[in-house]
């Protein structure tokens, strides 16, 4: 069984702090995953219990996966930034596994604060492969649909979310170029309470086709 690492991120404003769930002994992982937290704000931690069943997941599928918090939240170094920061954390994030794991790609999640800072840095991001955002903010956005980012991208939204309306992100989603796949959770709300084992069979079925 690997043990779970608490790890320190370097970033120009000291460090994030975060979690890397390593590689079982003996095996040889194909992808590395970065989970990217909601907002710091209103609560929003690594430790959120949709970020935690997204990494389970991908560390079930034998894929080492790093949860870290954006600055000023926890021990990370530095204080809110509106989303501008908090992509160069993404950034940062990245360059650790990078370090860790040279050469692997990178299968990139993010849940709502998280999905709207952590997919437009791995869309243009080299080292990232594919892309999963859950209860994704679409307003925040602003007609931003990822144009010329053709990595598999998969959406997952429950249909009662009262945070980021369902209706606009299937507008948002529509606009995104190809590979791309959108789930609804009938009935989820935001933080798709009582539908996490869904959610994480969703994201099993998609991994598997990468």
């Amino acid at each position: 069984m690997a043990q779970i690492l608490h790890v320190d991120i370097p970033s120009p404003l000291g460090r994030l702090e975060g979690i890397l769930k390593p590689e079982e002994a003996g095996v040889k992982p194909h992808y590395v995953s970065l989970v990217c937290h909601p907002h710091p704000l209103y609560g929003g931690t690594m430790d959120n219990k949709v970020v935690f069943k997204v990494a389970q997941i991908l560390q079930a599928l034998q894929i080492p996966a790093l949860r870290f918090n954006f600055r000023g939240v926890g021990r990370s170094s530095g204080s809110y930034d509106e989303g501008r920061g908090e992509m160069d954390d993404v950034r940062y994030a990245l360059d650790f596994l990078s370090h860790r794991y040279p050469g692997l790609p990178v299968i990139l999640a993010g849940f709502s604060f998280g999905a709207y800072v952590g997919l437009r840095v791995g869309a243009i991001d080299g080292r990232v492969r594919a892309l999963i955002g859950l209860g994704v903010p679409a307003r925040s956005f602003d007609g931003d649909t990822l144009q010329g980012c053709t990595k598999p991208k998969l959406i997952i939204h429950g249909t009662r979310d009262e945070v980021a309306p369902y209706a606009l992100t299937v507008r948002w989603f529509e606009q995104l170029p190809a590979p791309k796949t959108m789930i609804a959770v009938e009935g989820a709300d935001h933080f798709f309470q009582g539908r996490l084992d869904e959610v994480q069979t969703i994201i099993a079925s998609f991994v598997q086709t990468l």
